[in-house]
């Protein structure tokens, strides 16, 4: 007679002693096996890719995403919420989900950079490619080659500081901060770090995120020079936007 449900005496003392080998050789420190299984999943690697737009979105839209049943997206969905991945919103009887902070977005970014850099790219492409280089949206700042650009300008500039590990903005690049419209006394009240470097996966170098990267690009949509194209993460710049923003950012000798 077999215990537990359909498993042997045998199995069982297999299934113990392989789960005491396994934790034998667990090591202390942060699981990156954990994090690499939940991002390495197929279904959950849409789910988050979607979210890297920076919107809300439902469990029907993210199944739809994923390619995979409402049920099986909620159990997916679970699972990146247990591993701190994901935020959950709730408003009226809809639920939203979003990614968890900006550093799940800038992991995401940097894991595509290096997917992209060792080719292990997908062989569908489309219209949307040349757009999606040039500017997007990486979860709330700008990326691609205009977002590339930005952040080199306001290095050359002496806008921002690059130390080993960080960057920073400089008192330069304060006065200009504020003189192009944005509210540095809210900024700095944020959790959020003001700067922040993100790897961009097109270019393979860095655009600028933390809370006056989000603030920039909220201000080329407030000015008109930009807007977002619906069901994308394109970010479409006017002709004039275009050209306004390479001439205030472009980098200096």
């Amino acid at each position: 007679m077999s215990l537990h449900g359909s498993l042997s005496i045998e199995q069982c003392h297999i299934a113990r002693r392989e789960c005491f080998d396994y934790d034998r050789t667990m090591k202390e420190g942060p699981d990156i096996a954990l994090l690499g299984s939940l991002i390495g999943d197929p279904a959950r690697a849409n789910i988050l890719t979607a979210l890297m737009s920076g919107k809300a979105l439902t469990a029907t839209e993210l199944a739809s995403e994923a390619g995979v049943t409402v049920q099986t997206a909620s159990s997916h969905l679970k699972k990146l919420q247990d591993g701190h991945l994901l935020r959950q919103r709730k408003q009226g009887r809809h639920r939203y989900f979003t990614l968890a902070d900006d550093d799940v977005g800038s992991i995401l970014e940097a894991m595509m950079g290096l997917a992209a850099k060792r080719g292990l790219v997908r062989t569908r492409t489309g219209p949307k490619d040349d757009a999606l280089r040039k500017a997007r949206v990486c979860y709330n700042h700008l990326a691609g080659d205009l977002g590339v650009a930005i952040y080199d300008g306001m290095v050359s500039r002496g806008y921002l500081a690059e130390t080993d590990d960080a960057v920073s903005l400089t008192r330069a690049g304060e006065d200009f901060a504020v003189q192009f419209g944005v509210d540095l006394a809210t900024l700095s009240k944020s959790r959020r770090p003001m700067c922040k470097s993100c790897l961009d996966w097109s270019s393979r170098r860095t655009h600028l995120a933390g809370s006056l990267g989000t603030a920039l690009l909220n201000r080329f949509y407030d000015l008109g020079w930009a807007s977002r194209v619906d069901g994308s993460r394109v970010v479409e710049f006017t002709g004039r936007g275009e050209r306004q923003l390479l001439k205030m950012f472009a980098a200096v000798s």
